[in-house]
C-alpha cells in the first residue's frame, strides 16, 4: 500500500477538543488536509466559527462547537451534534488542557490542583470514555490519541499538578488501550516537548525560555506540523497494530543526559 493510501482519512470523522487555538487548531488542519471530517469544540465560539471559516476555504467538512470539557451536559452534547453532522466520532483528539502558573508544592492550593486535574486529566478520561462508548455501540473501529507531555515523563520544578495529571494521562493511555484493543478501538498519546503558541510564546522568547532551548538537543522548540506525522500515523491505518503507545515529539529532550 502506497503511503498516501495508508495516511488518508476520507471517511473518517474526527473530533479536537481545545480546538480554537495552538495545537488543536494545527491538528485539527492536518486531520482535514488529509480528508477526515473534523468537529472543532472549544469554548471560546469566536474563535472556532472564524477557524471553522478558514478551513472551509480550503475544502473541509467542518463543524463547529462551543463546549466546556468539564461539563458532562456538553460532553454529550457536542458528540451528539458531531453525529448528527457527520456520523459516529471514528477520531477523537483529546487536546484541551489548561497550563500550571509555576508555584512550589507546597504551596499549591487545593483549588489549583482541581482546576489542573480536571481539565488535564479527568476530561480526557471521560471524552475517551464517551467516544469509546460511541464507537463500540456503532461497531465501528477507531483511535483515540491523549495528548500528553515530557513533563509526565519527566518532571520539572514548579508544575507539580501539570505534571502529576500529564503523567497520569500517559496510564490512562494504556488502561484504556488494553480493555478496549479487542473492540478495535485504539488509544495511544503524544508527547510533546516546548511547542511555541500563543499561550506560552512570551515566556519562551525570554532568557529563561532561551535557557530552555539550549537543553534541546536539537536547539530549538517545536514548530507547526512538527507533530503532524506523529498524529497522523495514530489516527490513520498507517498505525492500525499501536495501541497503548506514548510517542515523544520534542527534539531530544528527555534522552539529555545532564551532568
Amino acid at each position: 500500500m502506497k503511503a498516501a493510501d495508508m495516511f488518508n482519512l476520507a471517511g473518517r470523522v474526527a473530533l479536537v477538543t481545545g480546538a480554537s487555538s495552538g495545537l488543536g487548531q494545527q491538528f485539527a488542519r492536518a486531520l482535514a488536509d488529509n480528508g477526515a471530517a473534523v468537529v472543532l469544540v472549544a469554548r471560546r465560539a469566536d474563535r472556532l466559527e472564524a477557524f471553522k471559516a478558514e478551513l472551509e476555504k480550503s475544502g473541509a467538512k467542518v463543524v463547529a462547537i462551543a463546549a466546556d470539557v468539564n461539563k458532562s451536559e456538553d460532553r454529550v452534547r457536542a458528540f451528539d451534534e458531531a453525529e448528527k453532522a457527520f456520523g459516529t466520532v471514528t477520531i477523537l483528539v483529546n487536546n484541551a488542557g489548561v497550563a500550571q502558573k509555576s508555584v512550589r508544592a507546597t504551596d499549591v492550593t487545593p483549588e489549583e490542583w482541581r482546576r489542573v486535574l480536571s481539565t488535564d486529566l479527568d476530561a480526557v478520561f471521560y471524552w475517551a470514555q464517551e467516544a469509546a462508548r460511541r464507537m463500540v455501540a456503532a461497531q465501528k473501529p477507531g483511535a483515540i490519541i491523549n495528548i500528553a507531555s515530557v513533563l509526565g515523563l519527566g518532571v520539572a520544578k514548579g508544575v507539580a499538578a501539570y505534571a502529576v495529571a500529564k503523567a497520569a494521562v500517559v496510564q490512562t493511555t494504556k488502561a484504556l488501550a488494553v480493555e478496549l484493543a479487542f473492540k478495535g478501538v485504539r488509544v495511544n498519546a503524544i508527547a510533546p516537548g516546548w511547542f511555541v503558541t500563543e499561550i506560552n510564546d512570551k515566556y519562551l522568547e525570554s532568557e529563561a525560555g532561551i535557557a530552555m532551548k539550549r537543553d534541546i538537543p536539537m536547539g530549538r522548540f517545536g514548530k507547526a506540523g512538527d507533530l503532524d506525522g506523529t498524529l497522523l500515523l495514530l489516527a490513520s491505518d498507517a498505525g492500525s497494530y499501536m495501541t497503548g503507545a506514548t510517542i515523544v515529539v520534542d527534539g531530544g529532550q528527555v534522552v539529555q543526559i545532564k551532568g
